[in-house]
């Protein structure tokens, strides 16, 4: 008896330490669960996110500030030198102690030729330079951004085409297999639906591994805890409107002239260089240093007071190669922005006619062709469970859903890029506000 009573004990012992652990087991894994987050935002949220806690918009700021600070350093006067001695040794007795006798002297260099204010200007563009910089940054971040704001928007609508699908096709191999076993129906049914079942979570999948890479960069941009899962928030709704075919390719050419700062920052190379042509010039003229010097036991008799000038004598050295470098890069820098000029030019013209043609493709289908297709398949699918269709024909008619609900998704993302295109190359927010 007391043998048993002890098994007995251990056993439930076995069965408490099983259940203990179990309930810590769930609630890691809902601890996990409730880890990710879901996180809705719109287009104008997400920017708001994105411009607070960029880093890489955050790093080029602390860039404006170094170039404003290399201002400041520009503007400031070289220091005066100041000298003292005092002896320590002296073999003529008649002068008394050496200790005696100490000199001091003050000297002050001048720039020549406007030296400073050359680099003042040369400092001043520097900090218009950096700023360029930092809008163009902006303007690439920003475009990356919303495009990718969209990829996940559309992608994760093809997602629940493939969500309803599998699903559908899951029920149906469920009841399928219990008809077999009934033998209502032929094995290879089973197979040619569990085949397709397989296929769409393939493909399913690569989906989603599309939309999780997408989210990884753009969770990035914002600064978004990494475990969150984003969901895009639009009413977006261009069907049917013409709003590329609104706007002249001449005004957005123009804008893109405007308002490009690589172009600003081209040109804004361009008068570094012809400023820095003048300060190398500058460079040849000698600078002058004005000395004042005191001496108590002078040679020329006690409290010698002197005052005196310096300057280098450019008899060899006259900054040649300093001048013709300054001159090689201006003709540089006016091909760079020749070459920008007519890469800005490509980029709009070549935007515009693939904006164009994708707003024509939208436009010429149905709008009500999306609804029609949705209630048509939901009634393909009733009519194949009364089995009015066969197994093919039901497979053939979802088929035909995916594909064409996934080509109209690629189609409205494709359209939406390239006008987000369109704003890019022309640094104008023309459209998707």
């Amino acid at each position: 008896m007391g043998s048993n009573y002890t098994m007995f004990k251990r056993f439930v012992f076995i069965i408490l330490l099983l259940q203990t652990g179990f309930i810590i087991f769930a609630a890691k894994a809902n601890a996990q669960a409730t880890a990710s987050d879901t996180l809705k935002l719109t287009i104008k949220q997400a920017e708001d996110l994105f411009l607070k806690n960029n880093l890489q918009l955050i790093i080029q700021r602390y860039n404006i500030d170094n170039a404003n600070a290399m201002v400041i350093t520009a503007r400031l006067f070289p220091n005066p030198d100041f000298n003292f001695s005092n002896g320590i040794h002296s073999n003529d007795a008649t002068e008394g102690p050496a200790y005696k006798d100490h000199s001091a002297g003050i000297s002050q260099l001048f720039t020549t030729a406007g030296k400073r204010n050359k680099n003042i200007q040369l400092a001043k563009l520097s900090a218009e330079q950096a700023k360029y910089q930092f809008f163009d940054l902006l303007r690439t971040l920003k475009f990356t951004l919303r495009n990718d704001f969209y990829t996940i928007y559309f992608q994760q609508q093809s997602a629940k085409v493939y969500d309803q699908e599998i699903t559908s096709l899951a029920k149906a191999l469920t009841v399928f297999k219990e008809q077999y076993k009934k033998g209502n129906v032929a094995e290879k049914e089973v197979l040619r639906i569990q085949s397709q079942l397989y296929t769409l979570q393939a493909e399913y999948n690569n989906l989603q591994t599309g939309i999780d890479t997408v989210q990884s960069e753009f969770k990035l941009l914002t600064k978004t805890p990494a475990n969150t899962t984003i969901q895009p928030q639009t009413d977006y709704n261009i069907e049917g409107k013409a709003v590329v075919a609104g706007v002249p390719y001449k005004t957005l050419l123009d804008s893109a002239y405007a308002n490009r700062y690589d172009l600003k920052l081209a040109k804004s190379a361009v008068d570094y260089n012809n400023i820095n042509l003048q300060l190398q010039k500058a460079t040849a003229v000698p600078d002058v240093s004005l000395s004042l010097n005191y001496d108590k036991l002078g040679s020329y008799g006690t409290n010698f007071l002197g005052a005196g000038i310096g300057f280098s004598l450019p008899f060899f050295n006259r900054n040649q190669g300093g001048i013709k470098q300054a001159r090689i890069a201006i003709d540089q820098s006016k091909v760079q922005l020749q070459s920008q000029q007519d890469h800005i030019e490509s980029d709009v013209a070549t935007n515009y006619k693939n904006a164009l043609r994708l707003e024509s493709l939208y436009n010429s289908f149905d709008p009500a062709f999306k609804n029609d297709f949705i209630h048509l398949i939901q009634e393909v699918f009733k009519n194949y469970e009364k089995r009015n269709l066969s197994l093919l024909e039901f497979l053939d008619f979802y088929d035909s859903y995916k594909t064409n609900t996934l080509q109209l998704n690629t189609l409205q993302l494709n359209r939406v890029t390239s006008l987000e295109q369109l704003n890019y190359v022309t640094g104008t927010p023309f459209f998707n506000q």
